[in-house]
């Protein structure tokens, strides 16, 4: 029964082997999104950002927990580190924190409505270009954290909404209406309202809709939002440039807990850029299981260890700068044998050594005994 049991697991990986590397080892280009923006709210200057996300980058977002059960767990889908190049782009067009902030405005409300569940990340958001109040402030307060603002969440319970609280050093010079704020731990937090339409002409900071005025909002600080993302954006007020990435793996069958070198070429040829592999087992969710950085002319290595047995695809990806958008390598395919199949592997030959041994043997033992002689013994039946 046990070797039975080998026999199929055997097959089953042969099987899964086949089909793998039946897949298509392609790969996709990522997402390219433009918003508008304006040099100051109803000012007449105007640019067009284009932000580029990779495809691993979502897709590893993608793959994160998505459950909330309380308040606190909203801070966690703000990710500061991943939108960053969005914030330092406006900062190249924006002077003081006041602008900055409805510049901000002006990207989340240039985002289409839609009811959403469960809640997303502001990467998933930014791809999907969808979402709604919560997935909204999310996207803006980590850009807003990422642009060196103090922000906070603000979850209106009874209405089942949200939108964000920005400090600032004085009061919003452009709010049309009085400048609304909540005061939380001696600071003033404005009111940044995430939804509507109107890029333009929407909501700005200290603005706050009439179905809120006089509501007391939960607040939610971001202690707790991410700290550290696998990979970011690209941002760009040009065309971003393609750029390309390769990535080879030293071997193709490994045995678990084995490690494998990993090694490509990023074009263009650019020194010090943070790479980023991204592991997925079987079905799983893909994971960042390591980064490296290129050398002089754009090659990295870099080495991974493999502990899950399995079919394993690994990936690399590149998050690009001002000048290109980033990129994502081919998907390398990997073979993970568990060790109780290499012991099984090694032990059959091994039992049909032993047996042959065993066998050879007894045939010799029975070549040199002696014949023994028949005794033939009748019996009489004894007549009293």
């Amino acid at each position: 029964m046990r070797v039975q049991k080998f026999s199929r697991t055997l097959v089953v990986l042969l099987v899964l082997l086949s089909f793998s590397y039946a897949l298509p080892s392609c790969f996709s280009e990522g997402h390219t999104l433009t918003y508008n923006l304006l040099d100051r709210p109803g000012g007449t200057k105007q640019y067009r950002l284009s932000v580029f996300v990779p495809q691993s980058l979502y897709e590893y977002y993608a793959g994160q927990g998505h459950m909330q059960f309380s308040e606190a767990d909203f801070a966690r889908f703000v990710t500061p580190q991943a939108l960053k190049p969005i914030a330092d782009k406006l900062w190249e067009i924006y002077r003081d924190y006041e602008n900055f902030a409805n510049g901000v405005l002006m990207i989340v409300h240039q985002i289409p409505y839609a009811a959403t569940e469960p809640a997303k990340y502001p990467v998933e958001t930014i791809v999907e270009n969808k979402g709604d109040c919560d997935l909204l402030s999310y996207v803006a307060a980590s850009i807003l954290k990422a642009g060196g603002l103090e922000v906070v969440l603000l979850y209106y319970r009874d209405k089942a909404h949200m939108n964000v609280g920005v400090s600032l050093p004085s009061r919003p010079r452009y709010a049309r209406t009085g400048a609304y704020y909540v005061i939380y731990r001696g600071a003033e937090y404005y009111i940044a309202e995430c939804t509507g339409g109107n890029w333009s002409t929407g909501w700005r900071v200290g603005e706050c809709p009439p179905a809120l005025i006089g509501e007391a909002p939960i607040v939610v600080t971001l202690e707790n939002c991410e700290k550290q993302s696998p990979g970011q954006v690209s941002a760009s007020y040009t065309t971003l440039k393609a750029s390309t990435l390769s990535l080879t793996s030293s071997s193709t069958f490994i045995i678990q807990g084995s490690a494998i070198t990993l090694s490509g070429q990023l074009m263009p040829k650019l020194p010090n850029e943070k790479i980023t592999v991204y592991v997925r087992i079987g079905g799983s969710q893909w994971v960042a299981a390591n980064s490296t950085t290129t050398g002089y002319n754009g090659e990295f290595t870099c080495t991974i260890k493999l502990d899950e047995a399995g079919i394993c695809y690994i990936r690399a990806s590149w998050s690009g700068n001002d000048d290109y958008a980033g990129a994502d390598s081919p998907i390398v395919t990997v073979t993970v044998l568990p060790l109780c199949l290499i012991a099984f592997l090694i032990m059959v030959p091994l039992v049909c050594a032993v047996a042959v041994i065993f066998l050879a043997s007894r045939k010799g033992c029975r070549e040199e005994l002696p014949e023994i002689p028949s005794i033939q013994v009748s019996f009489q039946e004894s007549l009293c």
